[in-house]
């Protein structure tokens, strides 16, 4: 990859796994006993024909959970959400998946046991390696990518966008976006594509393209927005 595509990845490399760090322990807590829907509806009552399935669930789901340090005080014999603990297995697993294969790519050592959070931590702390073979670079963003958003659909995040003026540097739409949870301008625009063969938006209609905090000189400068209004909208609420 070249040097700013190799940049594009490690940025998202980064950002994703901030996000999945800090929304995989409320994940967890969702499974907690009198904890509400994403929406925040209760959840419903299980048929009866499936409680031996139910049980069977939550015994694994439990397992895995005290298996990777993600073990939920009082659990007793509450019901646990079997959406939450199939996005929990589906994410530990990968996690687990994704640090066994990067450390095989670069010639290291199985690693030991550790809770999921440790366990991402000690992937990041291996991105210099990782940039240096750029289908694992991609690979590492593409399932940190996954399962952040899993985590998110899970928690039924809503996060807080804020409208930025000018228009976007690659599509020339009004579709710039603050995000202040990432600390990142975003553009919203489904068509949007850029030149770089090596960019998310070549292969995945769902990405987007984003400026973080270190680039927005440079956004405003390419936009026509102003590095203030896109500072000060860091700070807004949504209407």
């Amino acid at each position: 990859m070249a040097d700013r595509t190799v940049e594009l990845v490690l940025r998202d490399i980064t950002l994703w796994t901030a996000s999945l760090a800090r929304q995989l322990p409320e994940l967890t807590e969702e499974l907690a006993p009198g904890r509400r829907g994403p929406a925040g509806s209760a959840p419903t009552a299980p048929h009866s024909g499936r409680d031996e399935l139910i049980r069977e669930e939550r015994r694994e789901a439990l397992l895995l959970q005290q298996r990777h340090g993600l073990a939920v005080p009082g659990h007793g014999a509450a019901p646990i959400r079997l959406h939450v603990s199939d996005a929990i297995r589906d994410i530990t697993d990968g996690v687990v998946e994704l640090e066994e294969a990067v450390r095989a790519r670069l010639g290291l050592p199985r690693p030991g046991r550790a809770p999921v959070v440790e366990r991402l931590r000690r992937t990041f702390a291996l991105l210099d390696d990782v940039a240096a073979h750029p289908d694992l670079a991609r690979h590492m963003r593409d399932e940190l990518r996954r399962m952040a958003r899993r985590c998110a659909r899970t928690l039924g995040d809503a996060e807080t966008v804020v409208r930025v003026s000018g228009r976007c540097p690659w599509c020339d739409s009004v579709s710039l976006r603050a995000f202040p949870d990432r600390r990142a301008v975003l553009c919203v625009n489904p068509a949007c594509t850029c030149t770089d063969e090596e960019c998310g938006c070549q292969d995945d209609p769902s990405y987007r393209h984003l400026w973080p905090q270190e680039r927005w000189d440079e956004l405003a400068d390419a936009s026509g927005a102003l590095t203030e209004e896109i500072a000060a909208a860091m700070e807004e609420s949504p209407c």
